[in-house]
Formats: structure tokens, C-alpha cells, sequence
């Protein structure tokens, strides 16, 4: 039996995250081979994950980052299956470690981000390997990305709602763009405007305001008039630049930032959120 010391524990720990007693345990199934270590940790995280596949993994942690040129931002969400470990700061950082490797790399789609090389293996192998440690289902269930001139990130205090959004140019006032971002976590916008909600949302809004119309006792023939009249209502309450700001509900976002450069807009937004 080979020696374990101290020090190939902390390694393996170092490199897998793995607790102390499962890296010393590893270590000394593997006889002190440090790569065949891994591989049980890995092995281990694999049957853990089979065990729990069927879980509901509704916790996590939601992090929005940007470039440090702020001309890129992503939104990733890992989850879990309890509050306790998404509060964890070890899942905090493994969580924000993705979305660096998402900024570095860029990914087009969450495939491609799990595909990614990290700390040896692939980020989908990585998160494999953490459900064997920590013991509950992990999974990357959410990753969105947004590149522009100027990109502001927000996170929500509790790492449960985040927002990444695109502006036209740079942002000479950081606070400008940093409340747009905590209008679209608080208001939940669907568009930047009305020619961004899709087809689908209007019509189904359209047959929504016929049915209320029908029911006020309106003609048939008036219901539909009336639906399409009610639509001003419905963007000004779901689109970014027409909802009122939540810090001055005199004035639309749109008013907002026109007042502080008019050459400034929104180009797009993603958000996110986890049983907020």
C-alpha cells in the first residue's frame, strides 16, 4: 500500500474539488495513483448521477459576467436540488468559473459549452465528476450570451436571478446602464420593444383581449377592434422601452435614456431567474 500524504490529498482536492476523506479515500483505492484518483472520483460522480437523474435540480446559482471591455456578456445557471449547496461558495465558484470559460471561449449554445475543456475534462464531465461530490443532482441548465458595443451585467443578491443587457454604444454612465439592467430583473420585459415580440405572443393576446371584449358583451364584429386597441396597453406593460421606470414611473425607459444620451439604445437582453 502506497504512502498517502497530506499534500496528494490537497492535490486531488485541489484538482477535483472533491472532499478531503473522498480524495484520501480515492487515493488510497488507487494505491496513490494520482490520475487513476480522478478517475474513481469521476467513476463515483458518474453512479451518483445515474442514482439521481430522475431529481428535480430547481435550486442553483445564476451568474451574469461580462468581458473586461464590456463588449461581451454571458448568463449561465447551474442548478442543484437544494438551497443549502447553491448558497455553497465551492458550487458559487464552480459556477462563475463556467462562465469564465464561457467568456474566454464564447460558445454558440449550452452543447457547446458543456463541450468545453475544463479543469482537465470537459465542463459536462466536470459537473458529472461535483454530483459525486457534493451528492445531489447538478445540472448546466441554462447558458445565453449577448455581444454588443457595450454589455451590463446584473445579478440579483442571492445568486438567483441575473441579467446581461446590450447597448449601442459605450455607456459613459455606469449607473445608467446598470438600472436598465435592474428594470429588465425587476419588470421581466419580453422585448426590447413591440417589433421584438413574436407573432405568436400577439396573436394570442389579440384572441385574449376578443374573448374579455366578448364577455363586456361587445359585438362580435367590434371584439376584434377592440382586442387590437387593447394591444398598446400589453407593450407598454412587456417591452423594455415602453414599460415606466421602476425609479420614476413618469417617464419610460425609453425617456430614461434619451435623457441621458439620445444616442444611446438597447440592442437585446437576456434574463434568467431560479424560483425568484
Amino acid at each position: 500500500m502506497a504512502q498517502i500524504t497530506a499534500s496528494d490529498v490537497a492535490k486531488l482536492r485541489k484538482t477535483t474539488g472533491a472532499g478531503l476523506m473522498d480524495c484520501k479515500s480515492a487515493l488510497e483505492e488507487a494505491n496513490g495513483d494520482f490520475d487513476a484518483a480522478i478517475d474513481i472520483l469521476r467513476k463515483k460522480g458518474q453512479k451518483v448521477a445515474s442514482k439521481r437523474a430522475e431529481r428535480e435540480a430547481s435550486e442553483g446559482c445564476v451568474i451574469a459576467k461580462t468581458a473586461e471591455d464590456n463588449s461581451f456578456g454571458v448568463l449561465v445557471s447551474l442548478n442543484c436540488e437544494t438551497d443549502f449547496v447553491a448558497k455553497n461558495n465551492d458550487f458559487v465558484k464552480l459556477t462563475t468559473e463556467i462562465a469564465d470559460a464561457a467568456l474566454a471561449a464564447k460558445p454558440n449554445n449550452l452543447e457547446e459549452l458543456l463541450a468545453l475543456p475544463f479543469r482537465g475534462v470537459t465542463i459536462g464531465q466536470e459537473i458529472t465528476t461535483q454530483t459525486g461530490v457534493i451528492g445531489e443532482k447538478l445540472e448546466l441548465s441554462y447558458y445565453e450570451k449577448v455581444d454588443a458595443p457595450f454589455v451590463m451585467p446584473y445579478i440579483h443578491q442571492g445568486n438567483k436571478l441575473a441579467v446581461i443587457v446590450g447597448f449601442s454604444k459605450e455607456v459613459a454612465n455606469a449607473q445608467v446602464a446598470k438600472d436598465v439592467a435592474m428594470q429588465v430583473a425587476a419588470m421581466a420585459p419580453l422585448a426590447v420593444n413591440k417589433d421584438g415580440v413574436d407573432a405568436k405572443t400577439i396573436e394570442k393576446e389579440i384572441e385574449i383581449g376578443k374573448e374579455i371584449a366578448m364577455n363586456e358583451g361587445k359585438p362580435a364584429e367590434m371584439a376584434e377592434k377592440i382586442a387590437v386597441g387593447r394591444l398598446g396597453k400589453f407593450f407598454k406593460e412587456n417591452t423594455l422601452l415602453e414599460q415606466q421606470f421602476v425609479k420614476d414611473n413618469k417617464k419610460t425607459i425609453a425617456q430614461y435614456i434619451a435623457e441621458n444620451d439620445k444616442n444611446l439604445s438597447v440592442t437585446g437582453f437576456k434574463r434568467f431567474t431560479l424560483n425568484v
